[in-house]
């Protein structure tokens, strides 16, 4: 029996301005069970303020499934998830 351990590929975005690096890293806190996963800052033409596009990946939900083979446990990860890992029990 292989056990998979799945999460849903789920990615949202967020626009943010700020004065400075620690205006925009306040901004760009991610939720419970999200990740910010990049961040580039840029400077605005003609003002002291950076604007920055995070990019948060969902990161909880995990979910077990069960099959008797790998081809078999692949073929069970549902649309819109991932598979993380594979053991066997």
């Amino acid at each position: 029996m292989l056990i998979g351990l799945i999460r849903p590929v789920e990615v949202q975005t967020r626009e943010v301005t700020g004065e400075g690096i620690a205006a925009i890293h306040e901004q760009l806190t991610a939720p419970p069970g999200w990740e910010l996963t990049q961040a580039h800052m840029e400077p605005q033409k003609g003002s002291t303020e950076f604007r920055s596009v995070g990019i948060f990946a969902r990161r909880d939900a995990l979910t077990e499934i069960e099959a008797d083979d790998t081809a078999a446990l692949r073929a069970k990860v549902p649309d819109g998830y991932e598979l993380l890992s594979i053991i066997r029990r």
